[in-house]
């Protein structure tokens, strides 16, 4: 009897070692797929037919409504050709556009593993305003490239982030919601660093302080540009490969540990779909922001508005649609730091990698792109990283700050409406 029960007690014990063993390996897996941003493990590519795809892609989101817009603007430029109502169609059409982009490189960023995949969300994330941005150069338009990429940051910093800190904190009103301190201020300091590739442009071209004049200031901008662009690549080289342990949401497994068992990790459609859908919205956003830049200065001058108010706030509502529905989404589920990577992160790659490639393309145009954003724009974004910045150093949220960086958007806003750029002649 004696035997017997000792066989029993090892028997339990070693029950409850394996079930333990189980548990680690489970959580241990949970906290790898946690730690990046794309998972790794083997992904089942679904085999959709072209009618499936095209339903999953487009007829799935009640934002494609707005799709016909875009053709309907095309029609307009051939048969009215009113400069406001294409701009406003082109406008409007785009927007769908931006936010399946979106949906298109994170489909695709299942099967490219994370470095791949974080390179992809640098390069398409932000598409639509480099677009715009290029189609801008090829016309000399260069104020408008500058105005529409300072719009983006201060879009994303102000607008997109406190939304989601407003939405996510009217429904966890009863609390704080906490994100990661560490992650936020590498960002902060990140955006710091493009503040600074900017500002001494302008302060070297208001001092009169250039060794030649003309030429200075046009060669710093292309050398921070570069340096800029290198210190991007190794800051994604640091968060994807180095550091990508300790800058996972560590604060947030607990609570995703019962919320990803619901929710379906499969991607939605197969990989070449992804490229295929990619390279489709890429070309009509393509086509769509030809039309779009031609009708602007034609929409300033029909609708009396500043072409910097429509640069810096309208265009740039367009470009952010996708960031902007997923911050709020993700702070509405109490996962604050992945609304942290959506805005700030956006923020970041227009700063360290659009606005720099921006300046390189037009160099390699010949046009006389610089880091020069005019004295009251430059001040405009410096002021606004600082405050986004003291926001942002407690690692906690609520709707009372969301209101706050809403409210110092509206303040930008207005000050662009009444704001009459010196250089409107150039554009």
């Amino acid at each position: 009897m004696g035997s017997v029960n000792e066989l029993e007690h090892k028997s339990l014990f070693r029950k409850e070692e394996e079930d333990a063993t189980q548990a680690k390996a489970a959580s241990l897996m949970e906290q790898g797929s946690l730690s990046l941003s794309f998972p790794e493990h083997a992904t089942k590519s679904p085999k959709n037919s072209v009618l499936r795809s095209i339903k999953i892609v487009i007829f799935s989101n009640k934002l494609n409504m707005l799709l016909p817009f875009g053709p309907l603007a095309i029609l307009v430029h051939y048969m009215i050709d009113s400069k406001g109502w294409v701009f406003l169609l082109s406008l409007i059409g785009i927007t769908p556009l931006a936010e399946r982009l979106g949906y298109a490189t994170e489909q695709l960023a299942f099967y490219t593993g994370p470095t791949v995949g974080g390179l992809l969300n640098a390069t398409f994330g932000n598409v639509t305003e480099l677009i715009i941005s290029i189609f801008a150069l090829k016309n000399g338009m260069i104020r408008v490239v500058q105005l529409t990429l300072l719009g983006s940051i201060l879009s994303n910093m102000l607008l997109v982030l406190g939304c989601a800190f407003f939405c996510g904190g009217l429904v966890f009103y009863q609390k704080d919601q906490v994100f990661d301190k560490g992650i936020a201020v590498v960002n902060s300091g990140l955006l710091l660093m493009a503040v600074m590739g900017i500002l001494f442009p302008a302060v070297l071209h208001y001092t009169h302080s250039e060794v030649h004049a003309g030429s200075s200031e046009m060669a710093l901008s292309r050398f921070s540009s570069c340096i800029m662009l290198i210190a991007y690549a190794a800051y994604l080289f640091f968060q994807l490969k180095s550091q990508s342990n300790s800058y996972s949401p560590l604060e947030e497994e607990t609570n995703e540990n019962e919320e990803t068992c619901g929710e379906d990790e499969d991607p939605e459609i197969s990989k070449w779909e992804a490229i295929i859908w990619l390279s489709i919205l890429t070309a009509w956003v393509s086509l769509l922001s030809g039309y779009l830049v031609d009708a602007i200065e034609g929409a300033s001058v029909s609708w009396n508005i500043p072409i910097a108010f429509i640069s810096v706030i309208l265009l740039p509502i367009v470009g952010n649609a996708a960031e902007h529905a997923g911050a709020i989404m993700f702070a509405m589920k109490d996962k604050l730091d992945l609304s942290l990577g959506v805005a700030i992160g956006s923020s970041i790659q227009i700063s360290m990698f659009v606005v720099p490639f921006c300046v390189v393309i037009g160099w390699m145009m010949g046009e006389q792109m610089d880091l020069n954003f005019q004295l009251f724009e430059t001040a405009m974004l410096f002021i606004t990283v600082i405050v986004v910045a003291f926001f942002l150093q407690e690692g906690t949220s609520n709707y009372f700050k969301g209101l706050m960086l809403i409210l110092c958007y509206l303040i930008v806003a207005a000050s662009f409406f009444v704001h009459e750029d010196p250089h409107e002649d150039a554009l």
